[in-house]
């Protein structure tokens, strides 16, 4: 019974977080967690459900308009080498879980309406501030087993290089392409279980759902709400009951 309760929550958490362009990482990270699956079997693991959610999201928000290639080619040159080599030194036990938990405070603050608002007009992307971004978060992506897209999304929005939704898309391919980076330089062995086929399912599903409705039908305030109770979520579980 504890493998439905399992793909449930996955579809959840991959619904919430795919409607605003991220792939889970740290959702599945609680959840595997709390169910005591082992650290060992579910970190490859939770990078492969990422560019499956991820993956999915980016299809459906490029599909809406709202991808920009101009906006993201920086974040990627730098990031992806970067989650490689992150990912050889991979944070273990409590620490890891703190740091992560600390590490979503400060975007989740921002995008609690306490600080100024989306700005109406775009900003262009500065290059060299983009490089150096997409180099820091992409080391810390593949040290702590996600995508980066909890930090690059917020990011682009408060510096004005992009709005909830194209923050949403960009994050989408970064966090597909970085997690296969760090998946390439994971040194954990790869444990494959026959039970993963449907937390697979459920969260490509929840993934498929979230992403239309982030990309079609919700309006921009909501995907910023949602992104906001997202990050939230996530940081309270990873720094109060892991």
């Amino acid at each position: 019974m504890e493998l439905y309760y399992i793909a449930f929550v996955l579809f959840v958490v991959g619904f919430l977080y795919a409607s605003v362009g991220h792939g889970g990482a740290s959702g599945y990270i609680a959840v595997f967690s709390i169910f005591s699956i082992p650290v060992a079997q579910y970190k490859p693991l939770i990078l492969m459900l990422n560019m499956l959610v991820a993956g999915t999201g980016f299809f459906q928000f490029r599909r809406a308009g709202h991808f920009r290639w101009s906006t993201c080619w920086p974040f990627l040159i730098t990031s992806i080498p970067t989650a490689f080599l992150g990912a050889w030194y991979a944070l273990e036990g409590k620490v890891y879980f703190v740091l992560l938990g600390l590490a979503l405070i400060l975007p989740t603050i921002r995008l609690l309406d306490i600080t100024p608002k989306e700005r109406q007009k775009r900003k262009t992307v500065n290059i060299p501030l983009a490089l150096l971004i997409g180099a820091i978060v992409g080391l810390l992506s593949g040290m702590l087993n996600i995508g980066g897209g909890i930090f690059l999304s917020p990011l682009l929005i408060l510096l004005g290089w992009a709005n909830a939704k194209e923050a949403a898309a960009t994050s989408a391919i970064f966090i597909t392409l970085n997690s296969f980076s760090g998946l390439l330089g994971n040194t954990t062995p790869i444990y494959i279980d026959p039970s993963f086929a449907l937390w697979f399912c459920a969260a490509a599903a929840g993934g498929f759902t979230g992403a239309y409705f982030g990309s079609a039908r919700f309006p921009m305030a909501t995907v910023r709400t949602l992104l906001s109770v997202v990050l939230l979520i996530a940081c309270c579980k990873l720094l109060f009951f892991m």
